[in-house]
């Protein structure tokens, strides 16, 4: 099956749900992303779900692609809204992360390879908190996304993220392995977008 580049997938979630839980999750702290050449700013992650072999705060919240085997963290139990968000993805997950771009920050085109559907795995944003200067690119194109959506953004293709507002924006950010229930929601999901 080939995909469009994203998608928006059949999933709506509670927005000032998924903003207080922001509001327990942040109580332990933000770390800057790890790949500094690719960002200007302030790009930051706190980790829900990380590899099982992580045992540093750094390590945790690296998306390891060699990684095969991932725990849930504690503060995921205090987070009812974000652990339906992640439970509505049938699909064996990865890392599981919340990604914070400040006012003034931009992150940098790059890609992720192995992030697309055709790849065998998929990273799914639901925007939590997000602001109309926003300004996300994917191929070049702008790509728009409401607090509480979901999407499916193939980012083993060029992309870029700029904020121009003056509010954060945050994503929950799911990493997941393709399978077969996943590719009947991407199929259904297309349908209903032509």
């Amino acid at each position: 099956m080939q995909l469009p580049d994203r998608l928006r997938l059949p999933f709506s979630f509670d927005p000032a749900g998924l903003a207080r839980d922001l509001a327990v999750a942040e109580a332990g702290g933000w770390r800057h992303h790890f790949v500094r050449q690719n960002y200007e700013g302030d790009w930051s992650v706190i980790a829900l779900r990380a590899s099982a072999a992580a045992t540093h705060p750094s390590q945790m919240i690296n998306a390891d692609p060699r990684a095969t085997t991932f725990r849930d963290l504690p503060v995921l139990a205090d987070c009812a809204h974000f652990r339906a968000a992640i439970a509505a993805v049938q699909a064996p997950l990865r890392a599981v992360r919340l990604m914070r771009l400040t006012p003034g920050s931009v992150i940098k085109e790059h890609t992720d390879p192995d992030l697309g559907f055709e790849d065998g795995a998929v990273r799914i944003h639901v925007p939590i908190v997000t602001n109309r200067h926003v300004d996300f690119r994917l191929n070049g194109a702008r790509v728009t996304m409401e607090a509480g959506s979901a999407w499916y953004l193939r980012l083993s293709d060029p992309h870029t993220v700029r904020n121009d507002g003056d509010t954060d924006r945050v994503h929950l950010v799911i990493d997941a392995v393709v399978n077969e229930w996943m590719t009947e929601m991407f199929a259904t999901s297309q349908q209903e977008a032509a």
